[in-house]
């Protein structure tokens, strides 16, 4: 629990697991609330957003992905691919990206991350969260086990391992729950004009985008929201 009197700052956060920058951009952000521990109360939650909302079920090569979409070479992607292992690696995260790494559809993934976000306490730290260490282990899985993340029973195994109820999760996944919040979730955040990811949204009104530096987040709090406070 917090400590009293600390006031509370909510970080909405709107991602997708498929996303190198969103993880790498986590990883500077807790740098952040390590350094205002005992000055703020973090409250986290994850929102949806697909990067490839028609990806289709067997996904596509990463690499050929990225070539696809973004109009570069093999070359560049190789180099921009290991650029951002170096990012991560230097921030305590492994990206494992094999011969057969894939972009994978991410709806059913978001379906679950909104079931447990559901499922926060009012009272819970956001950063500690079920829904926090759901997303953290979804990311895991893909970049760093190179595991299907599209895939129901990764899916229910990657649930489970962070605590959730198995069966649950599994219900969920092929009953269709939480797919109607995902798409409603995902339209507000279009019409707040996200257009990319990661974005970061403090206290509900100021976006900070992308895997902005640590120094970046303390100038805006301490600005904005501790001198406002004060």
């Amino acid at each position: 629990m917090a400590e009293p009197n600390v006031p509370r700052l909510s970080i909405d956060i709107v991602s997708d697991v498929m996303c190198p920058w969103c993880i790498i951009g986590w990883l500077k952000f807790r740098t952040v609330m390590t350094h205002f521990e005992g000055r703020l109360d973090f409250r986290v939650q994850w929102h949806p957003f697909e990067l490839n909302p028609g990806m289709p079920p067997e996904g596509e090569d990463a690499a050929q992905h990225v070539m696809r979409k973004y109009g570069i070479t093999a070359e560049q992607s190789r180099a921009n691919s290991g650029k951002m292992a170096g990012v991560a690696a230097d921030l305590g995260f492994v990206f494992n990206r094999g011969p057969d790494f894939r972009m994978r559809n991410s709806f059913d993934a978001h379906r679950l991350l909104t079931w447990a976000g559901a499922l926060e306490e009012p009272e819970q730290e956001g950063a500690t969260g079920v829904q926090s260490a759901l997303k953290l282990a979804l990311f895991a899985a893909h970049f760093t086990d190179n595991r299907d993340v599209s895939d129901h029973v990764v899916l229910a195994d990657v649930a489970a391992s962070v605590g959730l109820d198995r069966a649950r999760a599994e219900a969920i996944l092929t009953s269709g729950d939480f797919g109607e919040m995902v798409r409603t979730e995902q339209a507000y955040w279009a019409d707040q004009n996200i257009t990319g990811v990661p974005a970061f949204i403090l206290d509900g009104r100021m976006l900070i985008p992308g895997a902005q530096d640590p120094e970046v987040f303390v100038r805006v709090i301490e600005n904005k929201v501790l001198a406002a406070a004060a």
